[in-house]
């Protein structure tokens, strides 16, 4: 599906902010992690990160080292493309993976046929709610961001 033509990806990056950083750090060296609670006794996984745990209030937190394993909880194919920037790369797919290791956390990203593949390297009649993916990394736009490919039976 996909066309050699639509290769160049989009100048779109995340803001990183304080909170935040230790994700970005962590996925430029090839590892998936989320942030947890370190107070003893507690230990809860959190993502979106943020400075206090939403269960017991503790502004003590490290960074998990995840699987990458996962499956698709929800998807969208936009038609016609949100952001002008991806319209050479329709239709693409924009996918809510939710992660093997921590049911609760869900990370939104693109499923592609390998890391540097486009967006649109996945036939969206391939897309399955609760198909297992694996995160990949790619570098994009200067930042190395998680990706997903479907998981090899």
């Amino acid at each position: 599906m996909a066309d050699a033509t639509a290769k160049a990806e989009p100048l779109l990056t995340p803001t990183i902010d304080d909170d935040g950083a230790p994700f970005w750090h962590y996925a430029a060296r090839g590892e998936l992690r989320v942030q947890a609670c370190a107070a003893p006794g507690c230990a809860e996984l959190r993502f979106p990160p943020r400075p206090c745990c939403p269960h017991c209030q503790s502004f003590d937190s490290e960074w998990r080292r995840m699987s990458g394993r996962g499956r698709i909880w929800s998807y969208v194919v936009p038609h016609p493309p949100l952001l002008p920037a991806y319209a050479a790369q329709a239709p693409y797919n924009a996918i809510v993976v939710e992660l093997a290791d921590a049911p609760r956390i869900r990370l939104v990203g693109n499923l592609v046929a390998a890391p540097d593949a486009p967006l649109n390297s996945v036939d969206p009649a391939r897309l399955r709610i609760g198909a297992k993916v694996q995160a990949v990394f790619a570098e994009v736009a200067g930042m190395t961001v998680p990706r997903w490919v479907l998981e090899r039976p």
